[in-house]
C-alpha cells in the first residue's frame, strides 16, 4: 500500500473544501441578541444513544453498517436498533461520513533522524439538512463532526 503525504492529502481534498465552502450549503449566520428582544434560536438535540468516551458520554455511534451488525471499528458490539450516522435527533437530510486510518514515521527536521512510527484514526462527518430543535421548530443547518 502506497502512503500519501500530508501535503498531497490537503491538495487533493481542497476541491471538496471549495465546494462545501462555496456557499452552496451555507449555514445561517449567528447574531448576538444582547437586548433579548428576539426569540432565541433552538439548538440541535443529540441522538438518544450514547456510550462512554474518554471525557464523558458521547452521543453517536462508531462507524459501521446502518443495520447495526458487528463491525471492526465499533468496539461497543452490535446494535439491534441500527446505527444512526447522524449525531442529531429529529434530523432529515444528508450525512457524509469517513473512517480513516493513517500511519507515518516521525522525522527530526534538523537532523533527518527517523525513529517513531505512529498510527492515527479519525471518524469525521458532515451533516446537512432539516432538524427539529430544542424550541420545537424546524431549522436548516450544516454541522461537522471531526
Amino acid at each position: 500500500m502506497r502512503g500519501i503525504s500530508r501535503r498531497a492529502l490537503l491538495q487533493r481534498t481542497m476541491g471538496a473544501g471549495a465546494v462545501l465552502g462555496s456557499g452552496l450549503w451555507a449555514p445561517g449566520v449567528a447574531v448576538a441578541d444582547d437586548d433579548h428582544t428576539k426569540k432565541a434560536c433552538g439548538v440541535p438535540l443529540p441522538i438518544p444513544y450514547n456510550h462512554l468516551g474518554p471525557f464523558g458520554p458521547l452521543h453517536g455511534y462508531f462507524p459501521g453498517p446502518i443495520d447495526g451488525s458487528a463491525w471492526p471499528t465499533d468496539t461497543t458490539g452490535t446494535h439491534p436498533e441500527g446505527r444512526d450516522p447522524s449525531t442529531i435527533t429529529n434530523f432529515d437530510g444528508f450525512v457524509g461520513q469517513v473512517d480513516l486510518n493513517f500511519s507515518g514515521t516521525a522525522r527530526d527536521t534538523r537532523t533527518g533522524v527517523e525513529d517513531l512510527f505512529y498510527k492515527f484514526h479519525t471518524d469525521s462527518r458532515f451533516i446537512i439538512g432539516d432538524f427539529i430543535a430544542s424550541d420545537q421548530k424546524r431549522h436548516k443547518g450544516a454541522f461537522a463532526f471531526l
